[in-house]
Parts: C-alpha cells; structure tokens; sequence
C-alpha cells in the first residue's frame, strides 16, 4: 500500500515537472497572465479538493495534490487573455463533480481537466477559443486588444497557415498557451513514458490513430504535410500525453489502453475532417469514458478467469497427489526397487555358497 501511494507521489512530481516547463514557455510567448491564471486555477482546485474532502470526512493526503497537476493542464489549454473567472468556475465543477463526486481519486472515470475544458467550451465558447499572437503580452488585469482564430482553426478550414517548421517545433503560433510547443512535448512524452508515469499503450494508440487517418484521408495537401499540421494543431500531441494517457482514466494494460487511445484518435480525426472544429480530441476523451470502463470491466474479467482456471489446476493436482495409494507412490522410485531387488539378490547368492 505504501509502495502504490509512494509510486502516486513520484508520478504527480514527474508530471508537474514537465507541466512547468511548458507553463515557463508560455510565460515567455505571452507575459506574467499566464503565470496569473495558472495559480488561480491551482488556488481554487486546491480549495474545492479540500471543501470535498472535509464533506466527505476524508483526509488529505499527499498524493490528493494530484489536482494541483490537473488545475495546471486546464491552464495551459487556455488562451493567454481569457477571463480568469471563466478556469476557476470550470475548475471548481472539475473538482467536485467530475472527480469526488464519484469517490475522489481512488475512482477516477472523467479526467478533471478535460471536463473542465468542455465545460468551457459549451457555456464560454468565444471565449475559450480567441487567441492572442505570440509574443503579444497582455496585462493582468487588461483586456487583449487584438483576437485572432487558433493555428488549428485556420488549418482545418483553410489547409495551411503561416509558420516554419522551426516555428512548428518551438510553438510560435497561435493556440492554447501551452499545447503549441511541439518539442518541448516530444521530450515530456519521452521522458513520462520511460518513468512509466503515463500509459505508454494509450498514447501509441492515439498518435498512431492520427498519424493513419492523416496518411489515408489528409485534411488538406500531401500525406506529410497532413500528419505534420495535424499533430502541431488541434492540441492532439497534448492531449495524448496528459489527457488520453493518464493511467488514473486509461485501462491498465497496454493492450487495452491502445485500442483506447486508438478509437479516441480515429473518431476525433474525422469530426475534425467533416466539420472542421478545433480541439475535438478533449471532447472525444470524455465521450469516451464508457470504453475506458469497457475495457477494463473486460480485462478484469479475464484476469479473474485466468487466476480461477489456475486455481483449479492447482487444486486438482493437489487433490491427486492426496488420493494416491501408499503402494503406487513407493513404485514411483524403480531405482530404489531395483537396488533393493539386486540386493536381495547377492545376498541370497552368498547364503547358497557358504551352504
């Protein structure tokens, strides 16, 4: 038991880590209110978790700090000039209803910042998906002069927008502050999957979800040119890493997380493909939950199948070893039967010579 909390402890540090280097390049794309908004977002998760806990006369634990880690993932799919009230209500509805409602973090079904998002997104859709350029920085306490559509909108509608590769790997495009930094989230992914913090099988499967539907049906141009645009855009590369691959709502066993990740991808690309909404992957992995669910209900179920025929084997064998005649066991050693035989034997021999 306190192996499992420890190892709970260790993740939540792992992935807060690389959650505050991408808070750190956001700050440096769009100034200290990103910075602002991310330790709302924490300050008030950090009071709901506790209000909840108090009302369900639990304890809080280290390892309950985890919604500090979700608070940073809602923040960073923001944009930079958003109203800050607008997070702390979705994050406060996070907390209480999409995860301790259901028994807190021991009975994880909805990923608290992706339920945070889509509640964003269906009361303050305007808001949630107007954009600042990089590089323009917004006062704290100022309203953001000139909005533009995402990177993702533009590519989805339009099959292209402006930005090099080396733009495309540092994120200098416009999006939700955080999940626009290609490199630095091929390097958290990496990092998260060898520290066996995230589900490595639900993130092959998302990505490899994409990257099929992309060669097979481009939303726009060449195949390259689709798998490229479509996994810098539409949050895609970071929603498989903190969203789909979170081991708390992802099946256990990487087989089924694959299939998970996978159908996510598969359902998201061709939403995205017909209508050309941005983002939809956050909204597909809440969607999604009762395949979660499915999954594990049937890796369970297998796994109760293979321990009972197992047991059974074991207790048959048991059972014929305990009714085996005491004759039939002792001629289970012919070696000692026939050294006794030949024994017999000599001695019988040296009896007749001496006669």
């Amino acid at each position: 038991m306190h192996k499992r909390i420890k190892s709970e402890r260790f993740i939540w540090l792992d992935i807060t880590i690389t959650l505050l280097a991408l808070e750190l390049m956001a700050y440096f794309y769009y100034g200290p209110r990103t910075l602002v908004t991310a330790g709302i977002c924490i300050a008030v998760s950090l009071a709901a978790e506790l209000v909840a806990l108090r009302l369900m006369h639990k304890k809080f634990r280290a390892d309950n700090l985890s919604c500090t880690s979700d608070a940073l993932i809602t923040a960073l799919m923001l944009p930079a000039a958003i109203d800050m009230k607008i997070p702390a209500i979705a994050c406060i509805i996070a907390v209480t209803a999409a995860k301790n409602i259901f028994g807190g973090k021991n009975n994880m079904i909805f990923s608290p910042a992706a339920v945070a998002y889509l509640i964003m997104y269906t009361s303050w859709k305007n808001d949630l998906l107007s954009y600042t350029a990089p590089h323009t920085k917004t006062g704290i306490f100022e309203a953001a002069s000139e909005l533009v559509n995402s990177a993702s909108y533009t590519y989805n509608h339009t099959g292209s927008f402006k930005a090099t590769d080396f733009e495309l790997l540092l994120g200098n495009f416009s999006g939700p502050v955080g999940a626009v930094s290609i490199l630095l989230l091929t390097v958290s992914a990496l990092i998260l999957i060898l520290r066996r913090d995230i589900s490595a099988g639900a993130f092959c499967g998302s990505i490899t979800g994409t990257v099929f539907m992309a060669v097979i049906c481009p939303i726009y141009g060449s195949s390259a040119d689709s798998v490229k645009y479509i996994l810098a855009t539409n949050m895609i590369l970071f929603a498989s890493i903190y969203i789909i691959s979170d081991k708390r709502i992802a099946p256990k066993g990487n087989y089924y997380a694959f299939f998970y990740g996978l159908f996510i991808a598969l359902s998201s690309y061709v939403i995205t493909l017909t209508t050309g909404k941005e983002n939809v992957i956050i909204i597909m992995s809440v969607l999604f939950t009762p395949v979660s669910l499915g999954f594990k209900n049937l890796q369970k179920w297998i796994d109760n199948e293979r321990l009972s025929e197992a047991e059974a084997k074991v207790a048959a064998e048991a059972d014929s070893i305990a009714g085996l005649p005491l004759n039939e066991t002792e001629t289970d050693n012919p070696e000692v039967i026939t050294d006794s035989s030949a024994k017999s034997g000599s001695e019988f021999e040296e009896t007749a010579e001496n006669e």
